[in-house]
Order: C-alpha cells, then structure tokens, then sequence
C-alpha cells in the first residue's frame, strides 16, 4: 500500500509545523503549504481505509473507460436529486429541533415530565459514548467570559449563569 504523500516532498518539519510542497491543479506550478502538525497527521489519516476494506480502482464505477461512459448519466441524476434536496431543505429548515421532535413525539423534549416546567440544557449525556457535552466545564473554561461581569444577587462566590430575560440566575459556588 502506498502512502497518501510521499516523503520527498515534505520539506520541513520543526516540532509544530509540517512545510511540504505539491503541485497545483488549478495554477499548474508547485506550490509549498505549511501546516500544524495535527491538520497535516488528518489530512493524511483520511486516507486510511477501516480495517477489511480495500480499495478497487480499476474496476467498475471507478475505471477510467467506465467513467466516462457513465459520467453523463451521474451529472445529470446528481442535477435531479439536487433538486429534490433543495425542496426537503426547505421544508424541514424552519424548524427547530425542538419543534421536530414534538411533532414526532408528541412531547416537548424540554419540558420536565414531573414538574412540567421549562429545562434548560446543561449535559448531552449518550449510553455508548458518555458525555458528549457539558455546559458546566465550558463556563468553568471560560466561554462565558466575554460577557460584562454582574454582581451575583445572593452574594455567594463563584459564577452566576445570566438566562435569557425573564429567567432566574443560577449561582454555580465553587466555579472561579
């Protein structure tokens, strides 16, 4: 198997950066990019295949003489099925994923089902992958900074979270 570039043309690496160069469909000249170390290692891992599969290029769809007896009827069905696309987007943009989900269900996925009041989102939580996303830790790393600093009410330390009008502040004490 070969590799996605080859070593020749990776003309620095210093630790952080990865300067290689290439040649340029659109000015056909060589160009030189340098880029961090963590977008050149996914640009070369996007072209491993999973585990058991294999690519065949010379057969089928990807032939070269197959490709070109068929490259009329794929622009032409990508040209119909892009409009077709076009009108479910339309469709399904106005809303929201709250406004789909209840109309799927029939329940308001941020109502609580005890008390009946509005939730607000603090943890995406998902039985195989865990958490996936936690308000908590982005206020505690500072997402939140931006905003002007207001005087917490209750007096305590730490953080207050400002809702949107109309809504109570939470004090998070303990969060610097």
């Amino acid at each position: 198997m070969s590799p996605p570039i080859s070593l020749r043309r990776i003309d620095r690496y210093d630790g952080h950066h990865v300067t290689y160069h290439y040649r340029s469909h659109k000015s056909e000249r060589v160009e030189q990019e340098s880029v961090d170390v963590y977008t050149f290692i996914g640009r070369m891992v996007q072209h491993t295949f999973p585990k058991g599969f294999q690519r065949i290029r010379y057969y089928g769809v990807q032939a070269t003489k197959t490709f070109t007896k068929i490259k009329g009827l794929i622009q032409a069905a990508l040209a119909h099925v892009k409009g077709i696309i076009k009108g479910a987007i339309q469709i399904i943009a106005p809303l929201t994923y709250r406004q789909r989900y209840q109309q799927s269900t029939g329940r308001d996925p941020l109502r609580c089902p005890h008390c009946q009041r509005e939730m607000g989102v603090w943890r995406i939580w998902h039985p195989t992958y865990g958490l996936i996303h936690n308000e908590l830790q982005a206020i505690a790393r500072g997402k939140y900074a931006a905003q002007a600093p207001r005087a917490d009410p209750a007096g305590s330390p730490g953080r207050t979270v400002w809702p949107a009008a109309g809504e109570i502040p939470v004090s998070l004490p303990g969060l610097q």
